[in-house]
């Protein structure tokens, strides 16, 4: 049942609000006794096997979880989401909303400047909302999941504005929280700017020196940050390298010095005297599903047949070494999402995949083509997923593309039957079923594999996410849609990254993203 919060919940919220401002008044003070022990002058040089084709909030590429450290240091969101996940103030200081969750009232936060010296306040944020819906469905489907809510957009005062949205929502923190609360400068929101022609001008800790599209983008630090300087780095370089190899050797030469690697690369980092960090992410390897194709994948008999075909514990054990577990939801084990009685459901059988097959009409195999990104660190996962289904029947053909063209299999005409890919999670569980799984979502082509997903998806938008009632219903959808194949995950994925010992700090797992946030990353003063 609906739970009206906010007469009551209210005042928690903004004592929470406070206790995480003192907490980070705290840890501030923490950081200049440590001064002495980071160089500030010095830049972090990222290589990544992940780009941006631009660095516009609303653009169908930036909103990818796997292409957000550059975004996370240039723009800071309204709300600022724990590394668990849990909204907290950012650009925000404090926020309310009434009973219906109809209203969300955000007391912004003043004496912020953007990177052109420009001033942020409640005129600009409106401005930015006012963008995001322009851009209709020319927008990630991110941001259009965000804002097709609002029904409209009220300032306050100088530093206050209230969105007044169309039904009862319980998600907006988290929506603010990603690409869709992202605030840019005046400067930026200029008539027709989009994608390439957007002006990244954002209020981040590091302001943008120069970008090349699915190259690298330069940062500078930025030394008015209202969150404070102390032991920030003076820069921060991300390379777009999807070469694994080309990766480590650019860590070997001192070109960069951290890397994201490849879990078969964690032995020879630790060989070659490198540190090594697995960040345990809310994330999966696992396979979007285009229900359309109703001779292969829109028959349910086929999805189920390649669930049961597949030997997860093997390719963990395999291709992860160490990093990965089997799994065949979409949420980590922490995840109060996550239910270990599905893990039951599919056992590895290929006699059930076969007898599957010829159920639904395939006695002699199926075709089925694959969307395969080209990232170093995909392929191995790949073909071992192709020699398992080959087993059983399912023959798949690879059409390999450039990583940023991934939206192609979700955008009309659309390619592909099914696309593997590492899916970075989501900070709202709900979010996750909604893009993957739901009518509409931006990971999900055509349909969905039962109209009771959509419905409880509708029922868990009016919840509050900390009702006990909400969690209940996730575990429904997500019972659902592992009964249903509606997407078929294959292991767990964490983030690994390899650098020179004692050289990086603050690099913890942030799970509301498939990436990690580098705005905190220090740098050691011995680093060699």
């Amino acid at each position: 049942m609906f739970r009206k919060p906010n007469h009551i919940r209210q005042p928690q919220r903004l004592i929470a609000g406070l206790a995480f401002g003192l907490a980070a008044l705290t840890a501030m003070t923490a950081t200049e006794a440590r001064a002495q022990d980071f160089n500030p002058n010095a830049t972090i040089v990222y290589y990544d096997a992940a780009g941006n084709e631009n660095l516009d909030p609303a653009d169908a590429q930036a909103a990818s979880s796997f292409s957000q450290e550059a975004m996370l240091a240039l723009y800071d969101p309204l709300i600022r989401l724990t590394d668990a996940g849990d909204p907290a103030p950012g650009l925000a200081e404090s926020w309310s909303v009434n009973d219906d969750l109809t209203t969300l009232t955000l007391k912004l936060r003043q004496n912020v400047t953007f990177h052109d010296g420009s001033p942020f306040n409640a005129d600009v944020a409106k401005r930015n909302f006012e963008r995001f819906i322009a851009l209709g469905t020319r927008a990630s489907g991110t941001v259009v999941e965000a804002v097709r809510g609002i029904a409209g957009i009220d300032v306050l005062g100088p530093h206050e504005i209230r969105l007044t949205l169309k039904a009862p929502n319980g998600q907006m923190l988290y929506h603010l929280g990603g690409v869709a609360g992202m605030m840019a400068s005046t400067a930026s929101l200029t008539e027709g700017a989009y994608a390439a022609t957007f002006k990244p001008i954002g209020a981040g800790p590091y302001k943008i020196k120069s970008f090349a599209a699915n190259e690298r983008t330069v940062f500078s630090r930025n030394d008015t940050y209202w969150g404070g300087i102390e032991g920030r780095p003076a820069g921060f370089e991300h390379h777009y390298v999807p070469d694994g190899r080309a990766r480590m050797n650019a860590l070997r030469s001192g070109q960069g010095n951290i890397a994201l690697i490849e879990p078969r690369q964690i032995a020879e980092a630790k060989q070659a005297g490198f540190a090594v960090l697995i960040n345990e992410k809310n994330s999966v390897w696992t396979t979007y599903v285009n229900l359309s194709r109703t001779q292969n994948v829109g028959n349910l008999k086929v999805r189920q047949a390649m669930m049961y075909a597949v030997d997860r514990q093997a390719l963990a054990d395999a291709l992860s070494y160490g990093s990965s577990k089997p799994t065949v939801q979409l949420f980590a084990s922490g995840s109060p999402a996550f239910d270990p009685a599905l893990e039951k459901i599919y056992s590895f059988d290929q006699n059930k995949a076969r007898q599957l097959l010829t159920e639904a009409g395939h006695k002699d195999g199926v075709e089925i083509l694959m969307l395969l990104l080209n990232i170093g660190e995909y392929r191995p996962i790949a073909e071992a997923y192709q020699a398992m289904l080959a087993e059983v029947g399912i023959k798949v053909k690879f059409d390999i593309v450039d990583a940023s063209m991934f939206p192609a299999f979700r955008r009309p005409p659309t390619r592909a039957d099914i696309l593997m890919a590492r899916w970075g999670g989501r900070p709202d569980p709900l979010q996750v079923f909604q893009e993957l799984i739901g009518t509409g979502g931006s990971f999900n082509p055509v349909g969905v594999a039962t109209p009771e997903i959509d419905a409880l998806i509708d029922k868990a938008r009016r919840m509050t996410p900390d009702n006990p009632e909400r969690v209940k219903l996730l575990r429904q959808i997500g019972r659902l849609g592992v009964e249903y194949g509606s997407n078929i995950p294959l292991m767990t994925r964490s983030n690994v990254y390899a650098f020179r010992p004692n050289c990086m700090t603050g690099l913890t797992p942030y799970l509301p993203m498939g990436d990690d946030r580098f705005n905190d990353v220090k740098i050691g003063a011995k680093c060699k």
